[in-house]
């Protein structure tokens, strides 16, 4: 980094927008399979914080894809370099007192702990959707599975290229067993237990 580039303090904190917004900024790392339902529970999860008045941002995989990572391919540089901006990104909204949700693949157990890293770990929420490839396979939401066994596609998680699951997520969300509903009760019960909403 240029030695003549200097990190500019805000007069208003990250505490200052917390405060009126009543809650407490976070990212909320939704990271599975494809397919393995990372979207629709994160959606959910916004859709219930917004009613109760809080303040959010979904950031999805495929949507930054059309801006911000329009660039990058699906090659493992371009995997990790994906995940570090969305890291970025994320940090920013956090220091907005904002709840921010990533719902990505993030395949790599290194690449997540980067990320965690950048957030900061007291910051970074990780959310296991742990989903098993036979019914990933199954759904196929995107037909990404069916292009990839058919080689139109390469390096795609699952098929030709590994998921590394956490070893310790801070939510673990067994998808066969439970309702999205289900799953989105427990993740506003693990954010009202942190205090980040009331």
């Amino acid at each position: 980094m240029a030695d003549y580039l200097i990190w500019h303090n805000h007069k208003v904190s990250r505490k200052d927008r917390e405060k009126i917004k009543n809650q407490k900024g976070c990212a909320l790392w939704f990271t599975g399979l494809s397919g393995s339902g990372k979207s629709t529970i994160a959606n959910e999860v916004e859709y219930r914080l917004n009613k109760k008045g809080y303040h959010t941002y979904l950031l999805d995989g495929d949507n930054l894809r059309y801006g911000l990572n329009k660039d990058l391919g699906f090659s493992y540089k371009d995997r990790v370099e994906n995940i570090r901006r969305v890291a970025e990104v994320a940090k920013l909204f956090v220091d907005a007192g904002i709840i921010v949700l990533v719902a990505f693949i993030s395949p790599f157990l290194k690449e997540r702990e980067k990320a965690k890293k950048i957030i900061g770990k007291e910051n970074f929420i990780e959310i296991f959707v742990d989903t098993p490839l036979e019914e990933c396979m199954k759904r196929d939401p995107k037909g990404l599975y069916k292009k990839a066994l058919n080689k139109e596609i390469t390096e795609f998680t699952g098929i030709d290229s590994p998921y590394e699951p956490p070893e310790n997520p801070d939510i673990h969300i067994e998808t066969m067993g439970i309702s999205v509903e289900e799953a989105v009760k427990e993740i506003l019960g693990f954010l009202i237990g942190r205090g980040i909403i009331i």
